[in-house]
C-alpha cells in the first residue's frame, strides 16, 4: 500500500487493531505495534526494522527494536482475538489448511535456522521452517497460528538455545505434531472449524491421520501412491490357542495382502470429468475417481483393519499415470465434486504465503531470538487480516469508517 492508501484508511486501521492489541498491555506498546504493522503494510522492498522505520514518519529503530525483541509481551491471546475476529467476518463452515514454510537465513544463529528441507522453497536449504495453521472460506482466509519447527540439533544444543531465549518447557516436536498442537489451540479458543486438509507430508503420517480422527476433525488429506488400502473388508482367520491359552488377540489375514492406492486407481473404471473452480483463464477440471476403502497400516503387526474412508484419485487425460491421491475421512454419502473441491482448496494458501512474503515481509525479520520471531509473524498475521478485511470490504460494502460514518 502507498503512503496515501494508508492514510485513507488510517481510521479503520487503528478500529481494527485496537481491541486486538490489549493483550499487549502497556499503551507504548500498542502504539509502536501499530507503527510496526503501517510498516509492513507500506510499500517497500524490505520490511526489516531498519528499513521500516526509515520510510515511516515516526519510524525509531530503537523503539522498534525493543517492541519486537525484547518486550515480554504475549502473543497467543493476540492470536485468539484475531481468531476470533475473522471467524465472524468470513463464511461459515470453512476448512482448515495444514502448511508448512521456509524461511532462508544465512548462518546458523537465527532461532532454529537448519540446512533441512523446505516445501516452499523446493530443496535443502539453511532455513528456517514454520508449520502453520489457515481457515480457508470460499473467498479469503486467515492464519490461525504458527509453530516454528525446532530440529533435533537445536533441541540438544543448550548453548544455541540460552542465545535464543528457547523455553526450557520446548522440547522436540516433528511438524505433523505441531499441527496437532495448532488444532487444539484453535479448539481450545472454541473454534468450530471444518475439514482438515493437508498435504502428502503430513497425511502419509499414520499418527497424524489418528490424531485428526482422535479429535473427531474430518479430513482430507494427500498420500504416496504405495500406500495400502483395503478395497473390501478382510477377512479374519482365527489363530488356535497354544495349549491352554487364549487365542491370540490380533489378526491374522492369512495370505491376504493390501493393495497400493496406485494399483487400486490403474484398474479403476468409471473416471468422471470434475470442475472445481474458474481460474483467470477459464475453469479449472480434471478426471477423477472416488471409492470407499479401509487403510491398512499396521497389517503386518496384526492390527484390526481401519475404517472405511474415501480414497479420491486425480488422473488428467494427458498424463500416463494418475498424479494425486487422497484419503478422505467424509461421510458416505459426499458426492465427488465436494471431494474434489475440498482436495483442491490449498490455492488460495499458495497466494497467502506469495502475499505475505513478498508484500508484508513474512520472511525479512533479522532478529534470531525466539520471542522476536513470534512477535514479527504476529504483527504480519494482523496485517495480512487487515488487508483480508480491506478486500471484503470492497466486496461486500460492509465496514463504514468510524470517522466518516460512510462506507
Amino acid at each position: 500500500m502507498t503512503a496515501s492508501e494508508i492514510e485513507k484508511c488510517r481510521n479503520r486501521l487503528e478500529q481494527f487493531l485496537g481491541d486486538l492489541l490489549e493483550p499487549l498491555g502497556r499503551s507504548e506498546r500498542r502504539q509502536w505495534s501499530s507503527v510496526y504493522v503501517r510498516g509492513l503494510l507500506l510499500d517497500g522492498e524490505r520490511k526489516s526494522i531498519e528499513p521500516m522505520a526509515a520510510r515511516l514518519p515516526e519510524g525509531n529503530v530503537q523503539a522498534l527494536q525493543q517492541l519486537i525483541g525484547q518486550s515480554p509481551w504475549p502473543w497467543a491471546p493476540v492470536w485468539e482475538r484475531l481468531a476470533r475476529r475473522m471467524t465472524a467476518e468470513l463464511a461459515p463452515d470453512p476448512v482448515w489448511v495444514v502448511d508448512d514454510t521456509g524461511f532462508p537465513k544465512q548462518g546458523r544463529h537465527s532461532v532454529g535456522v537448519e540446512r533441512q528441507y523446505s516445501g516452499t522453497l523446493g530443496k535443502t536449504a539453511n532455513c528456517q521452517v514454520a508449520v502453520s495453521l489457515h481457515q480457508v472460506g470460499p473467498e479469503e482466509s486467515t492464519i490461525l497460528g504458527w509453530r516454528l519447527y525446532l530440529p533435533e540439533s537445536w533441541i540438544q544444543d543448550a548453548e544455541r538455545r540460552a542465545e535464543a531465549g528457547i523455553p526450557g518447557a520446548v522440547g522436540f516436536r516433528t511438524k505433523w505434531q505441531l499441527a496437532l498442537e495448532l488444532i487444539d489451540e484453535a479448539l481450545a479458543w472454541g473454534l468450530r472449524g471444518g475439514v482438515v486438509l493437508a498435504d502428502t507430508a503430513y497425511g502419509e503420517v499414520t499418527e497424524f491421520r489418528e490424531g485428526l480422527e482422535a479429535r473427531q476433525r474430518p479430513y482430507v488429506v494427500g498420500i504416496p501412491s504405495p500406500l495400502g488400502v483395503w478395497t473390501k473388508p478382510p477377512r479374519r482367520h482365527k489363530l488356535k490357542a497354544r495349549g491352554r491359552g487364549r487365542p491370540p488377540s490380533v489378526y491374522h489375514y492369512g495370505e491376504q495382502r493390501p493393495s497400493s492406492v496406485r494399483e487400486v486407481a490403474e484398474k479403476a473404471r468409471g473416471w468422471k470429468q470434475v470442475r472445481w473452480r474458474e481460474g483467470t483463464k477459464g475453469w479449472l477440471e480434471s478426471r477423477f475417481y472416488a471409492c470407499r476403502v479401509q487403510p491398512s497400516h499396521g497389517f503386518n503387526e496384526g492390527r484390526p483393519p481401519h475404517k472405511q474412508v474415501w480414497l479420491l484419485v486425480e488422473w488428467p487425460r494427458a498424463e500416463p499415470q494418475p498424479t494425486k491421491y487422497f484419503l478422505c475421512d467424509l461421510p458416505a454419502h459426499s458426492p465427488l465434486r465436494r471431494l474434489v473441491r475440498i482436495a483442491k482448496g490449498r490455492w488460495k494458501i499458495e497466494q497467502d504465503d506469495q502475499q505475505l512474503k513478498e508484500e508484508l515481509g513474512l520472511d525479512h525479520y533479522e532478529g534470531r531470538s525466539w520471542t522476536g520471531w513470534h512477535h514479527h509473524v504476529t504483527l504480519v498475521m494482523l496485517a495480512h487480516a487487515f488487508l483480508t478485511l480491506e478486500k471484503l470490504r470492497g466486496k461486500k460494502n460492509f465496514w463504514v469508517d468510524p470517522a466518516t460514518d460512510a462506507p
